[in-house]
């Protein structure tokens, strides 16, 4: 784990058996210094904590360093870095017997006598050992020691389970080439962390909810609740599910919208309409239809239920004349959202632009007052309408804001991206609130083209 991730090491006495014989090139055994270093970096070392020792063989055994000798972690990447190969024969057995024998014995600095302190062994080597390794390894384990056997090229995988502890598919691990043995700092990083799921150990200290990763973890709030900037406590979100959103429909109602599309978007607005939680602290919707003109359908909260919103979104009648998509914008940016008009001070406030075609007045001013506000834009194109318009009245990352289609009848399609992924920052509240809109009319839109 990365610093700043809780992985608690527990104390333990770690030596490193490693393997220099001649068939592991010089640069390979950079490779193997690497690895080891990697390990060491995500352990609490100290002389009351992890201490780390290493034993180099070949046909000989050379103890590069003992538990005792380096308290610190800077100066045992010090050590590391100076171990120099021995380039001759691969003796694992008398490297194995070496560490039950010296390298974890009190005089070298090891703990054996106190319960709480692990005893593992890491063995990596790449060959067959030229002599027997079954006999020292069950001494060894039997000694208390965990053996982990790593196997690199052409090693012979029955040796390796001979040394290891059980279970084998945790203590033997085997990689094609030294060049790739830093794939397995993960698993030993992990596998020294004390308790990989710190949450059900109760070993955290979260308000509300805690969320496990391996040897980690962090913690969450309950729906209707932020966390903290000191990720730990949680702050209530005012108006129950914090879902509190002022909604407001911009629909083209031009003549060449035609009837039975006008119908159409009247249910794709109450299917969106469904998705929500309509009440005074929750989400409110308003309803503005432009054409030549622009007219208000009803504002913000005047309605109370969705049931009543449904009902006066049927009632709409059509209005058949132009396009002025740019007075329509200002009217939203001007009128809609306004306190007079039921907008709520602090609420996210999202409009949604239907149109079918181009504008035949001048929309980039209002476009851009609308973001500049604050408003979260999301526009929807059908039939003729213009995508560089749609573009410009999207709020950023336009991508996710501006919705084509050509035909109105998959017009219940469109919502499908209706993705509202940048959360406000500030407020986690509304950033939940904004969510749980999107995911409900993803499933909507889902369910509409079943």
């Amino acid at each position: 784990p990365s610093p700043g991730t809780l992985c608690r090491t527990k104390p333990t006495d770690l030596v490193f058996i490693i393997d220099s014989s001649r068939s592991v090139r010089p640069h390979e055994f950079e490779k193997i210094k690497v690895f080891v270093s990697r390990v060491i970096e995500a352990l609490d070392v100290g002389p009351n904590a992890t201490r780390v020792g290493v034993v180099n063989y070949a046909s000989a055994v050379r103890s590069e360093f003992s538990l005792r000798s380096h308290p610190s972690k800077a100066a045992l990447l010090q050590a590391v870095r100076g171990i120099q190969p021995l380039s001759t024969g691969t003796m694992t057995g008398l490297a194995i017997q070496f560490a039950v024998s010296r390298a974890f014995s009190a005089a070298e600095g090891g703990r054996g006598n106190a319960p709480n302190f692990k005893k593992v062994a890491i063995v990596v080597t790449d060959g067959r050992p030229q002599d027997g390794v079954q006999d020292v390894s069950a001494r060894a384990r039997a000694a208390g020691i965990e053996i982990f056997a790593i196997g690199v090229g052409r090693v012979d995988m029955g040796t390796l389970r001979q040394m290891a502890s059980e279970p084998l598919d945790e203590h033997v691990d085997y990689v094609e080439s030294y060049s790739v043995i830093e794939k397995l700092t993960h698993k030993f990083q992990e596998a020294f962390c004390v308790v990989s799921d710190l949450c059900a150990t109760g070993d955290h200290d979260c308000e509300q909810l805690c969320v496990s990763t391996p040897g980690a973890y962090r913690c969450a709030c309950r729906d209707g609740f932020s966390l903290n900037s000191d990720g730990r406590t949680c702050t209530a979100c005012n108006g129950g599910l914090g879902s509190a959103l002022d909604l407001v429909f911009l629909i083209d109602g031009s003549k060449s919208v035609r009837p039975e599309n006008f119908e159409l978007v009247k249910k794709f607005i109450n299917q969106i309409v469904d998705s929500l939680e309509v009440s005074d602290k929750q989400a409110q919707v308003g309803l503005v239809q432009y054409s030549s003109s622009v007219r208000q359908e009803f504002p913000l909260g005047q309605f109370k239920s969705k049931k009543d919103i449904k009902a006066a979104v049927k009632k709409m009648s059509y209005m058949e004349k132009g396009t002025m998509t740019g007075q329509a914008l200002k009217y939203l940016v001007d009128s809609s959202f306004s306190a007079i008009n039921g907008a709520r001070p602090g609420v996210p406030k999202v409009g949604i632009v239907f149109t079918d075609g181009r504008s035949q007045d001048y929309i980039s001013d209002a476009a851009k007052k609308a973001k500049d506000s604050g408003f979260r834009m999301f526009a929807v194109g059908v039939g003729n309408a213009v995508e560089d318009e749609l573009r410009e009245i999207a709020s950023e990352p336009v991508a996710e804001h501006y919705f084509y289609s050509a035909d109105f009848r998959t017009i219940s399609k469109i919502g499908k991206k209706l993705q509202m992924k940048i959360c406000v920052e500030e407020d986690p509240c509304e950033c939940k609130s904004i969510m749980k809109f999107q995911t409900k009319v993803e499933d909507l839109i889902n369910s509409l083209q079943q």
